[in-house]
């Protein structure tokens, strides 16, 4: 017997200059980076809560405070791998993933895959469980100005149910 979960998970970063540009444990050249107390990568950082909802065990600050500085400047790759740990931990498989990024700039198309590649990698799955998928704004709202950039993700997890005779 199993049990589907599905969980969804947001997350939003500000655009500031002197920061390095991370997103799906990508680095990509931009001028201006993402602020946070990791490393900001706000695609890792959305799957992580998307994982973790589905599982029902909280969202990626309860695991990994930024008032920890164990965590100050963290991969967040390394962060969602340790989610997938836990999860598993608790009795749940990874199924499938779809993500998306909002942002105007910069582009994000020619990264995908490798973003696709660094999260399967993290969670022990293969790429073809793992989806990202990016827009614009067309120029509206905060991630449209370049003020942030924002990320979606979905999940399904599968639970493992023991049966009872």
């Amino acid at each position: 017997m199993s049990s589907l979960r599905i969980g969804h998970g947001y997350d939003v970063h500000r655009l500031v200059e002197g920061r390095r540009c991370i997103i799906g444990g990508v680095d990509i050249p931009f001028e201006k980076g993402l602020l946070g107390h990791s490393d900001a990568d706000v695609l890792a950082h959305a799957l992580a809560d998307a994982i973790l909802g589905a599982a029902r065990a909280g969202d990626i600050g309860k695991l990994f405070p930024d008032t920890d500085p164990a965590y100050e400047g963290a991969d967040s790759l390394v962060l969602l791998h340790r989610v997938m740990e836990h999860v598993r931990g608790r009795g749940f498989e990874f199924v499938d993933a779809d993500c998306t990024i909002a942002c105007q700039e910069p582009k994000i198309t020619p990264h995908r895959d490798a973003m696709r590649e660094n999260l399967a990698r993290a969670l022990g799955v293969d790429v073809e469980n793992v989806g990202v998928a990016a827009t614009t704004t067309e120029r509206l709202g905060w991630e449209g100005t370049g003020e942030g950039i924002g990320a979606w993700a979905v999940c399904l997890l599968e639970k493992r149910c023991s049966e009872t005779a």
